[in-house]
């Protein structure tokens, strides 16, 4: 059985993820994971604790197959006919990359106030170059997690 913590006992890792030629699928598991906290033997389902996550060089994520022109996201405006959808390759263009990996890791994670608080722990920055160097991240190397979560082309 899994030992409940107390919330002032709860501490909160930093860890650093290079983005370039990562697959963006994999990438939105393992932060969701990271920010669920499912990657601690204390892990609770109906608690906040989770780890803060910074993604660098979101610009060069991959997608696998056609997933660049062909995945479509959908969102409705709440009006009649109000539907509007976008691929990735449109908001890589209108330069939201950031959107990319955010609706990737916000649709991995359960709906609700809890997931909202969760997602607000994943930093993401476009370069090399991110404000978090004081709370010295712990860097992982996710191409080395396994061969499948990086891209070549």
């Amino acid at each position: 059985m899994t030992p409940f913590i107390k919330k002032k006992e709860i501490r909160n890792n930093w860890y650093l993820i290079n983005a370039e030629n990562a697959v963006v699928g994999r990438l939105a598991a393992y932060i969701s994971n990271v920010l669920r906290g499912k990657n601690k033997p204390t892990y609770n389902k109906h608690m906040d604790n989770g780890d803060f996550v910074i993604v660098t060089n979101i610009n060069k994520m991959k997608f696998t197959g056609k997933k660049l022109t062909n995945k479509i996201y959908y969102k409705h405006t709440g009006h009649p006919g109000g539907i509007k959808q976008t691929t990735p390759r449109i908001l890589k263009d209108r330069s939201k990359t950031q959107d990319i990996l955010r609706l990737a890791v916000q649709r991995m994670l359960p709906g609700g106030p809890l997931a909202k608080k969760q997602l607000s722990k994943l930093k993401m920055y476009i370069g090399d170059q991110h404000p978090h160097d004081i709370q010295k991240p712990e860097v992982v190397d996710f191409s080395k997690l396994n061969s499948k979560n990086t891209r070549k082309n």
